[in-house]
């Protein structure tokens, strides 16, 4: 006699899921404002609120936060990109390890969003509801070079989604 189970597991990503990983992206960026002076209060809660309406859409490809000068990325510069898991679980690493001591004279605090295709294949009176309901305008800008390369360092996870970083190192 033999006897076979199957278990099905279904995710729903929530708001509750989205919060749960904008909030990880928000403690780097406080580390990041507590080492460098910025970004301030106000812009790490926009960014956050961004976060989630874009975490909660599904529109994600990847966004990256740090400081830019003469038009690269330099130290300390986060870059993350949002994919689905293939399970339920996924690794949820505590948000940090944001060096110290990077020389950002001259440099200012940027970001640089890129949505994905799910957002692309919205009518564009559907892609204007959905940007006019963020918290600020991005404007089109070409995508900065970098100081450096982006190596992968942690992982957030929730509802089936994750959040790979990556931080921007030296050659």
């Amino acid at each position: 006699m033999s006897f076979t189970y199957t278990n099905t597991e279904s995710i729903t990503f929530t708001i509750t899921h989205a919060k749960h990983l904008a909030a990880k992206v928000a403690t780097d960026l406080k580390r990041i404002q507590r080492f460098y002076d910025e970004p301030s209060d106000a812009r790490i809660t926009a960014l956050e609120e961004e976060l989630v309406a874009l975490l909660k859409n599904g529109y994600l490809e990847k966004v990256t936060y740090g400081f830019k000068r003469n038009g690269n990325w330099i130290k300390p510069s986060l870059h993350y990109t949002s994919h689905e898991l293939n399970q339920a679980d996924g690794t949820d690493d505590d948000p940090g390890k944001v060096r110290p001591g990077e020389d950002v004279t001259g440099a200012i605090f940027y970001t640089f969003l890129e949505k994905n295709k799910s957002f692309y294949n919205l009518s564009a009176e559907e892609q204007e509801r959905f940007n006019s309901s963020l918290p600020f305008r991005r404007s089109d800008a070409p995508t900065p070079g970098a100081e450096g390369y982006f190596s992968r360092d942690l992982s957030y996870s929730s509802g089936g989604r994750a959040l790979n970083r990556s931080t921007l190192n030296s050659y």
